[in-house]
């Protein structure tokens, strides 16, 4: 086995089970300096310069700090592709993924796409990719998460009309057949429950709502969506599972129509999508 990745190992056991240790130092190695899987079990040398063995040790201390590891790296994988990822950024989960695909089994063809509370802009880009008759706006009221969003879309080729604007307080002028988001929806009170690793690095901003108001994003879609949306166009959230009932009923009562709630692959409540009535 490759000494760079035993040693590695070894320091990350300190703050990982054994598992996740061995996962995120062949993660490490790959991403940051080029070391296959392959070449770790056969144990092919490679020789680390002096940068790269200061790079490896302050990569190290970051982790075993409590810093995610999408930080450290400056990535995370979504829906194929590679996104960049900073502190100002919540980091993409699996479950958005499952978004993405709700989104792209209900359109086709030459939609016009809003994404509100882009951050990473993860779901505008890999929507974009994915239709590329579509044309997708994408919303963030963050002006650092709007940097890492276009330079996400850059990178990966995808057209995206990227705009500062709080879905709180917006007064579209434009039309949309989807409007798609994933906002805030973690209450105050569930901080408790959460890993260090969320709390002390990922924006509160793009996780939290109050006790008193876990609603209060999607009474703002139901409004924005029920000014944008073409009749018949599609609203499609993410949510915190404890409010399933109570966001899809929400919908209903600002004149949504066809409102199902989708589970994620944990057969958790995850999603809600709803057409605009007539």
């Amino acid at each position: 086995m490759d000494q760079k990745f035993t040693l590695l190992r070894r320091q990350l056991s300190a703050c990982y089970s054994e598992r996740e240790a061995h996962a995120v130092a062949l993660r490490v190695l790959e991403d940051a300096f080029g070391v296959s899987r392959t070449d770790v079990y056969a144990d092919k040398v490679r020789k680390f310069s002096s940068d790269d063995e200061h790079r490896l040790q302050h990569i190290s201390e970051r982790l075993c700090a409590g810093e995610p590891l999408q930080y450290v790296l400056g990535e995370a994988e979504f829906c194929g592709h590679r996104f960049g990822v900073a502190p100002g950024v919540l980091i993409p989960r699996p479950e958005t993924e499952e978004l993405v695909a709700w989104v792209e089994h209900y359109v086709s063809g030459a939609c016009r796409i809003l994404d509100a509370g882009t951050g990473s802009g993860c779901i505008a880009v890999s929507l974009a990719l994915a239709l590329p008759e579509a044309r997708v706006q994408a919303w963030d009221v963050s002006p650092d998460a709007l940097a890492v969003a276009r330079a996400n879309a850059e990178r990966l080729g995808a057209q995206v009309d990227f705009r500062l604007c709080d879905m709180l307080t917006a007064r579209p002028e434009e039309c949309f057949d989807v409007v798609v988001s994933n906002p805030p929806y973690v209450c105050e009170h569930e901080r408790i429950d959460m890993s260090p690793q969320v709390l002390e690095h990922e924006p509160s901003l793009a996780l939290f709502v109050p006790d008193d108001a876990p609603l209060r994003f999607y009474r703002a879609l139901a409004d924005l969506s029920g000014q944008c949306l073409v009749s018949g166009g599609l609203l499609a959230v993410e949510i915190n599972e404890a409010y399933g009932v109570e966001t899809a009923d929400l919908f209903r009562r600002s004149g949504f129509v066809e409102v199902q709630t989708l589970c994620d692959f944990c057969d958790k409540p995850r999603f809600v999508v709803g057409r605009k009535g007539v």
